[in-house]
């Protein structure tokens, strides 16, 4: 089974996954990145085709940023507990820059992503460009962190 699919252009992404792009791109321009000028968004759809977003957020104790899409899952953790994450989206690009770069979420990223999709025990897609400027799209946030921590961890 194939845990994420490849796709070399925006145009060949279906329209819900563009859509999200979109939104992620729309969040970029909340970022707070004085020190990096690495501008990211992340937008989530939910299981009500609303979308979720959020944008990193820098400060000068550099362990006190926060990445775009622990921003967005943490809102949404907020304000919408019970509704599932269907599909995420994160881009990034340099301040005044238009052209996205690579925006793959980071390990706490992924951790906090695993864990959202085993609390609603549904899988999540997650889109982002890679470093050769093809879109990836994951089938679930457990293929990007193979060998994680869980709950089941805890438990001796």
């Amino acid at each position: 089974m194939d845990l994420f699919q490849s796709y070399n252009s925006l145009d060949d992404l279906d329209t819900e996954s563009k859509y999200l792009i979109h939104k992620a791109k729309e969040a970029t321009q909340f970022a707070y990145a004085p020190y990096s000028k690495f501008q990211v968004g992340a937008a989530l759809l939910l299981d009500d085709n609303s979308v979720v977003v959020g944008s990193n957020q820098e400060n000068a104790s550099y362990p006190l940023c926060m990445c775009a899409e622990r921003v967005g899952l943490y809102s949404l953790g907020n304000t919408f507990p019970e509704k599932k994450i269907m599909k995420l989206a994160v881009v990034a690009h340099k301040k005044n820059h238009k052209e996205l770069t690579l925006a793959a979420p980071c390990g706490a990223c992924r951790q906090v992503l695993l864990e959202y999709e085993q609390r609603q025990k549904a899988k999540m897609e997650i889109l982002f460009l890679s470093d050769q400027q093809k879109w990836l799209k994951y089938l679930s946030a457990a293929s990007l962190l193979p060998y994680s921590f869980s709950a089941d961890s805890l438990i001796h």
